[in-house]
């Protein structure tokens, strides 16, 4: 036998042996083969050595080996699987011994070689695994993969769930990506079984933990305890502060004595600040800190000499309608009200005045130490306008002023800041109606003025307009005489009837019986037309027209002209008859007669 030969039946003989005590190993060595009494139990002992793999199922296998690439996994089959590291980067902290869960894609490729999935396995059993999760509260690994909108993706169990920005930390979180590509631990909080959406946390770890600390912290507070601190956040309304595992909150009221626009003009993130305790609520878990506080306040060290009438300058900080504060020194404001502004007496905004971050100048009104308050005003470093107003502004002065409001009698103007004055209605126009001052000029408009009268205890001034002119109606008296004939325009027509331009700007008026035309119509507005002068009142400013007493009036001369001529007519003809009476025979007394009666009948139809 050649020794070849010998090999392979000591191999098929070592294959078909039972692995037992009772095997004769000295009669396998002298060649002699053993007996094999029962063939098919021997071949189940054999198989029995091997675990039975299927392939598409998930086992689980132990890690006997690990490199930069690969990772070996042994399955208790003929031969070990390999999966790339690559799928277990979830868990870093993989080493050998582990035991992990593979699916079986091949018992044997082409080379022999068996083909396992970690990331299969995972993705078949994620879901129930997740679900679990979330019903005992467990605490599971996952591996941030990247950034998404409004948080992270995180692969959990081979399933990508959401990780919330909010939900990372119990502070907030400027740069997200230095979590990308981080192993950490994490809760289940929410699931959708819908969608398949699920939703971890970091937060939810730590809070629970945090909790027990703030409730430590927070027993050991006092009120006016002086604590050092972190700048946590910044927001509009005041700093959040990081006590060492409880938050308190500054507001921006309690940053500084002075005013201050936004925290951050005061404090940055991360600074590290001592802070007082103001106040705190063991129910709330709030904290109320305050900064100022550590420092003296300003108006303790506040000039002692400054009284009621000093002179200060500031810088104005706030401005509303009814004033101005200006603050003197840093936390030390006094308000100027805005009737302090200005000696006018019309009202206006303080805005008309001055605006945030101007410097002023401004004399001390009042000042009350204990209550910390202070009025100020700026017209008084200004010379009072009406201490002088007869030398400046007397009676019969010739001035420019602006409008500045109007009402229903009349038109209020500033001369000067500090000197205001009315136009009464009456006083604007010679000659024209006017109903409202809006007629005639507006809001800003400068007008011409002369004064009327002063009356100095209610600082104002009577002003007039219309006595800048002489008065025209001397010389209308002369021109729109009774029954005087005058083109006019119809301007205006109402019930009570109709207002008429007349030459020079002076107005009539016309009653609605005037103002029927020749051929019985009435007139119409803009129409030019023929008007006769009625009345006329130099004291009254009024001019009473008619435009039917034109045609009347030639009418009823005509007929006048008429009758005269008939009644000339008549008495030459009685005075013929009576130089002639002596003449007449009986049938001359009988004609003379008829005569004389035609004549009756023709005296009754004229009257």
């Amino acid at each position: 036998m050649t020794e070849e030969k010998k090999q392979e039946e000591l191999q098929e003989t070592v294959a078909a042996a039972p692995q037992t005590e009772e095997f004769d190993w000295d009669a396998l060595e002298s060649g002699d083969k053993p007996a094999i009494e029962n063939k098919a139990e021997l071949e189940s002992l054999y198989d029995n050595t091997l675990n039975t793999i299927q392939e598409k199922e998930v086992v689980d296998g132990i890690v006997i080996s690990m490199n930069k690439r690969e990772v070996v996994v042994n399955i208790s089959y003929k031969s070990d699987g390999i999966v790339s590291l690559n799928e277990f980067r979830y868990n870093p902290e993989l080493k050998v011994n582990d035991t992990v869960e593979v699916y079986v894609e091949s018992l044997e490729d082409k080379k022999g070689q068996l083909i396992l999935s970690h990331k299969k396995a995972r993705a078949m059993r994620s879901w129930d695994r997740v679900n679990e999760a979330l019903e005992n509260n467990e605490i599971i690994k996952g591996y941030i993969k990247c950034r998404t909108k409004g948080g992270m993706i995180v692969d959990v169990f081979g399933i990508e769930a959401f990780l919330p920005g909010s939900q990372i930390d119990v502070k907030p979180i400027r740069d997200y990506d230095i979590y990308v590509g981080k192993t950490m631990e994490f809760k289940v909080v929410k699931i959708n079984h819908e969608f398949r959406n699920v939703v971890v946390s970091h937060k939810a770890l730590i809070e629970a933990e945090l909790e027990q600390q703030k409730k430590e912290i927070i027993s050991k507070l006092e009120k006016g305890q002086v604590l050092e601190g972190t700048v946590k956040n910044i927001t509009s309304y005041g700093v959040f502060i990081d006590l060492g595992g409880v938050d308190g909150l500054i507001h921006i009221t309690d940053l500084s004595w002075g005013r201050v626009s936004h925290p951050n003009e005061i404090v940055e993130l991360d600074q590290k600040i001592n802070v007082v305790i103001l106040d705190f609520d063991d129910d709330k878990k709030r904290i109320a800190l305050g900064l100022k506080q550590l420092t003296p306040h300003p108006w303790d060290n506040l000039d002692a000499e400054l009284k009621v009438g000093d002179t200060v300058k500031g810088k104005v900080v706030v401005m509303a309608d009814y004033g101005a504060f200006v603050e003197i020194a840093t936390g030390v404001e006094g308000l100027i009200h805005v009737s302090e502004m200005s000696w006018s007496q019309h009202l206006r905004s303080a805005q008309d005045f001055l605006k945030v971050g101007d410097e002023v100048e401004a004399q001390i009104l009042t000042l009350d130490r204990e209550e910390r308050k202070m009025s100020l005003g700026i017209k008084q470093l200004k010379t009072d306008p009406w201490q002088a107003i007869a030398e400046k502004y007397g009676v019969g002065s010739k001035h420019t002023a602006k409008v500045r409001n109007f009402t229903n009698f009349g038109v209020f103007v500033e001369i000067e800041e500090g000197v205001d004055g009315l136009i009464h209605i009456s006083d604007l126009s010679w000659t024209k109606k006017i109903k409202h001052p809006s007629e005639f000029t507006s809001i800003g408009a400068e007008i011409e003025v002369v004064v009327l009268d002063i009356d100095q205890e209610n600082r104002r001034l009577s002003l007039g307009h219309k006595q800048l002119e002489e008065n025209p109606w001397d010389v209308f008296e002369t021109i729109f005489t009774v029954d005087s004939i005058h083109e006019g325009t119809v301007v205006d027509i109402f019930d009570k009837g109709a207002v008429i331009a007349l030459p020079y700007g002076v107005e009539g008026f016309a009653t609605p019986r005037h103002l029927v035309k020749e051929d019985g119509s009435q007139v119409k507005a803009d129409e030019k037309l023929e008007f006769k002068v009625i009345e006329f009142s130099k004291a009254s400013k009024r001019i009473i027209l008619s435009h039917s007493r034109v045609f009347e009036d030639v009418q009823k001369a005509e007929e006048n002209a008429k009758k005269k001529a008939e009644n000339k007519q008549t008495r030459k003809a009685v005075k013929n008859v009576k130089d002639n009476v002596e003449k007449t025979t009986l049938g001359d007394i009988s004609q003379l007669a008829a005569l004389k009666s035609q004549m009756e009948k023709d005296e009754k139809k004229g009257n």
